[in-house]
């Protein structure tokens, strides 16, 4: 049978129209800020963007410029210029710059190059990834596991088209105009809102779950398999027409009028979508002009706001971290008179309503315990307390604990073949040998990013005075706090008779936020088990990444009820993690006047810092202080 399907000029089928229109406009203009494609794995994000830049027009660069200048509108600052008029020039494709997720900031910005500065005693300048893409495509996979600082940088470099670079002696200037795209898939983890908000434009894709759509899927991978040559052959018409479609939008982009009325809608528009700042309206507008361009229209209209809306607020509507993005398909339309609105392809023709769901207490407990159960809400998070590791570790650079890695400031100098380069120690160490270059490395002191594990105590006592509300809050607080730090999170809950991995390590903590909210609470508390299990899951992450640390964070009033011996077993417990090493913390959540201070018994054999509930807010543990030293 004949299968409607969604596809690309270039023959990539897909299944999102926005993600082919995104790229397409920010082809266009690329001032719009470039495109975050988010989707699950296994959805073609990559080869889409490898596809879609191979297409985009050949560019005309002078012969010898190691910065792509166009010779009829050299850039004047130009580290390889002036360039003088008729310069001798060459065509070649546009390329597409991929930057890994480990690059250094040297590597993505340029640097002293080290060879002529030992050889020659010469400061000369080493393009960067920021120069080899300009004019062309930066690619980043998987942004969201990139350093927030680099994608700041790159950011920077997308909205303001130039790249300045002052280190190493070397004062650098140059033009960095490019097609900005990042890809990522959620599960792994989301980017800060503040991050979010720079990309100009966001997709959300999927699978289709049609299954004659994805058998096309299918049919055409095969097809492009069992002959390469014949299957780009066959859409070669289609390509060359995208191709000359966007270099005309391009040239049409300057002439296209955006008229007062426009501008007012687009303002509404961005008003009535309660987002933050004016970078929203700035982007929608450039994405408007940018889509009546593509069209051949010469002025912007409703409909080419209702698309640039669509694709420029969604991402941007985040309140807080834990917000999934969203949109109004039925508020776009109210505001701009639209007459057909266009359904998505998971609205819910029911209403939108389901059934709540009741298997959290039976499947949380892991237990099979009858006890009645209770299911709190957390409250607004605060700020939290910082907690971290003890000791210098030497992991991936992050915002917790104090460690050897890539960023933050200099403390000496060491051997070795991988890390930056320390220029001073270098020359020191090679001019008194004349064994030639010496290289030595940076010795770098910062923060690392951690493992926080949290074990939560959800037993039928937490469900006493409200514990369980204010428990819930300070575990939200505490992930809050990971999210910023771009931390790894796990959650182990118990409660009945037994202990349960909520949520394996990851560094989703949206899922994290979503597992604890669901979490109910009653039955008996076994302590012992809770902490074994939590035990087990530090052993297991050790094994797969060795060089993050772990903060365990163990939530619990200590009254350990399920078992014989249930508090010995407890402690016992909590020897096996103190001897080996793991820095802990016990947030105690006994309240009232009469306390059994079993978690701080808890914390003593844990070798860990003991924290009341109360005093895990950061804000309200200084007032705590300044009370006392009144």
């Amino acid at each position: 049978m004949e299968v409607e399907v969604h596809v690309y000029p270039f023959g990539a089928v897909v299944g999102s129209d926005d993600l082919a229109l995104a790229l397409t406009l920010c082809a266009v203009s690329p001032t719009i800020g470039g495109v975050l494609v988010r989707g699950e794995k296994g959805t073609a994000k990559s080869t889409t963007v490898r596809a879609h830049a191979a297409l985009l027009p050949p560019v005309t660069v002078v012969d010898g410029c190691r910065f792509s200048c166009d010779p009829d509108a050299p850039d004047p600052s130009c580290p390889d210029g002036p360039h003088p008029p008729g310069a001798a020039s060459h065509v070649r494709p546009v390329r597409l710059v991929e930057l890994p997720v480990g690059a250094a900031e040297d590597r993505v910005t340029g640097a002293l190059h080290l060879g002529k500065a030992l050889a020659d005693r010469t400061a000369e300048y080493e393009p960067g990834l920021l120069a080899l893409a300009h004019r062309g495509v930066l690619y980043v996979d998987e942004v969201n596991l990139l350093h927030d600082h680099l994608v700041d940088l790159l950011l920077d470099a997308a909205a303001m088209g130039r790249s300045t670079v002052e280190r190493d002696g070397v004062s650098v200037e140059h033009a960095s105009r490019f097609v900005l795209v990042g890809t990522m898939n959620p599960e792994e983890g989301e980017l800060r809102p503040q991050l979010l908000d720079r990309f100009g434009l966001a997709v959300d894709v999927t699978a289709s779950r049609d299954p004659h759509m994805r058998a096309e899927i299918v049919r055409r991978r095969m097809a492009f398999d069992a002959d390469p040559a014949g299957f780009t052959a066959r859409w070669a018409d289609r390509d060359a027409e995208w191709s000359r479609r966007v270099a005309s939008a391009r040239e049409l982009v300057p002439q296209v009028a955006l008229s007062d009325d426009a501008l007012v809608s687009i303002a509404e528009v961005c008003a009535a979508f309660d987002v933050d700042g004016m970078r929203a309206d700035l982007v929608t507008a450039r994405t408007a002009i940018a889509h009546a361009a593509w069209h051949d229209r010469l002025e912007v209209t409703r409909e080419d706001i209702a698309a640039a809306a669509r694709l420029a607020l969604p991402h941007r509507r985040r309140r807080n971290p834990f917000d999934a993005p969203t949109s109004s398909d039925d508020l776009l339309d109210e505001l701009l008179g639209g007459d057909d609105p266009d359904p998505g392809p998971d609205d819910d023709p029911g209403g939108g309503e389901s059934a709540p769901d009741d298997s959290a207490a039976e499947t949380s407990s892991g237990s099979g315990d009858r006890s009645s159960t209770s299911l709190a809400s957390a409250t607004d998070p605060f700020r939290a307390r910082v907690f971290s590791v003890d000791r210098v570790g030497r992991g991936a650079a992050g915002r917790r604990s104090r460690a050897v890695t890539t960023i933050g400031r200099t403390v000496g100098s060491r051997r070795g073949d991988t890390g930056p380069v320390h220029l001073p120690a270098t020359i020191r160490a090679s001019a008194f040998t004349d064994r030639g270059l010496q290289v030595r490395r940076k010795i770098i002191e910062g923060r690392e990013t951690n493992l926080v594990l949290l074990c939560v105590d959800a037993s039928g006592s937490m469900a006493a005075r409200n514990r369980m509300v204010q428990v819930k809050t300070a575990v939200l607080s505490l992930l809050l706090d990971a999210y910023r730090r771009r931390d790894t999170v796990g959650l182990v809950t118990f409660r009945g008779t037994g202990a349960t991995v909520a949520l394996p390590p990851t560094n989703s903590v949206d899922v994290a936020a979503a597992r604890l909210r669901e979490l109910p609470a009653g039955g008996r508390t076994p302590l012992a088990e809770g902490v074994i299990e939590a035990a087990t899951t530090l052993r297991r992450h050790s094994l797969r990444d060795p060089r993050r640390r772990a903060l365990l964070v163990v939530v619990t009033d200590g009254r350990a009820t399920a078992g014989p011996d249930a508090v010995q077993r407890s402690l016992d417990a909590a020897d096996v993690i103190a001897a080996q090493g793991i820095s802990s913390v016990v947030v105690d959540s006994e309240t009232g006047r009469f306390r059994m201070g079993l978690a701080a018994r808890l914390a003593e054999r844990l070798g860990a810092e003991y924290v009341p509930v109360g005093e895990v807010d950061a804000d309200a543990l200084t007032g705590i202080v300044r009370e006392r030293a009144a």
